[in-house]
């Protein structure tokens, strides 16, 4: 997925031009998937710090040897089915991002009522931009319960937050002195680092001192306060996205069509409909279920609802309070 994310943007974008921020466990892998990604661009955080620190950390690299450039921040493992009109809206963004002050996202037209999603909220209409529609941001919601998330897809107004955003450099980074102000100072005392011994030295002992937080929570959100002095829009993309980051979301990728069941072995049902199975290498019989999420792993089973499936993030939760770390 990671190497789809690079190609399908390869017509827009050079290979020179693309930076990725992994973790140190994970560069040298990284490098080997995208060999034409030139090594310096593979951006390798000592320790996770969400988000906000890890598009901070590629815009101080772009700062040092771009200036003021535009950035388009893109989740490495985004499934999109329209790669075509996908790049027409990333052109268009890029358009609306280039006037200092523009925050823009990407906003994906909801398909259900989902509770793994962070929500935006559209506003007024704006002027189109090379045909696209441009929509003012109300405010960013992030992950609602089932009942909140049910009256978000009936009104018609809200879009997922896929995630996907565009802005100059010196947009964010003033956001960024703007909302928080330590994490700011101590990434400008990195950035004077850049280019220099001293840097991988500097980016161990200052990237754990920034806050863990993400985007979302600490530039996207206090940014549409009236207050803020930018201006965040949205742009629908309607072009089959999915993070693929729940079962329900595998499913939806791999049915053939509504209600069909899906296993990834031979099965046999019966009156069952809207099922995932896993469980390689097992002859799968189901009777009389419906939308459930069933997957076998060596040393354990999870059955659920697919409307339940992000829930499996508290099981994980469980498992880490449990200290049952052997199976995650």
């Amino acid at each position: 997925m990671l190497r789809e994310t690079v190609s399908r943007l390869e017509p827009v974008f050079a290979l020179r031009d693309f930076w990725v921020v992994t973790n140190v466990e994970q560069a040298a892998a990284v490098r080997r998937q995208l060999r034409g990604v030139p090594a310096a661009h593979i951006l390798a955080e000592p320790v996770g710090r969400n988000t906000t620190a890890a598009i901070a950390l590629a815009a101080i690299q772009l700062q040092h040897q771009h200036g003021d450039a535009l950035m388009t921040v893109l989740p490495s493992d985004s499934y999109v089915a329209d790669a075509a009109r996908y790049r027409q809206l990333v052109r268009a963004a890029l358009d609306l991002a280039r006037t200092p002050g523009n925050l823009v996202v990407f906003g994906v037209p909801p398909t259900r009522p989902e509770t793994g999603y962070g929500y935006i909220e559209a506003g007024k209409a704006g002027p189109r931009v090379r045909g696209a529609r441009v929509l003012a941001v109300r405010r960013f919601t992030e992950k609602p319960e089932l009942p909140l998330a049910r009256q978000y897809f009936a009104s018609g107004k809200y879009f997922w937050n896929a995630g996907i955003f565009f802005w100059r450099v010196s947009t964010y980074l003033d956001c960024l002195r703007h909302f928080l102000p330590a994490t700011h100072s101590a990434l400008m005392r990195l950035g004077e680092t850049i280019g220099t011994s001293k840097y991988s030295a500097a980016l161990r002992r200052i990237y754990p001192t920034l806050e863990n937080i993400s985007v979302d929570y600490a530039i996207m959100e206090p940014a549409t306060r009236a207050t803020s002095g930018v201006r965040v829009s949205v742009i629908p993309a309607k072009v089959g996205w999915s993070d693929i980051g729940s079962w329900n979301a595998v499913y939806e990728l791999l049915a053939s069509k509504p209600s069909a069941n899906v296993s990834a072995g031979p099965s046999f049902t019966l009156d069952a409909s809207g099922n995932y199975f896993w469980a390689p290498g097992k002859f799968i019989a189901a009777i009389g279920v419906h939308d459930l999420v069933i997957v076998e792993t060596d040393d354990a089973i999870l059955i659920c609802p697919r409307d339940r499936a992000q829930d499996v993030g508290k099981i994980v939760k469980h498992l880490e309070e449990q200290k049952l770390a052997r199976l995650l």
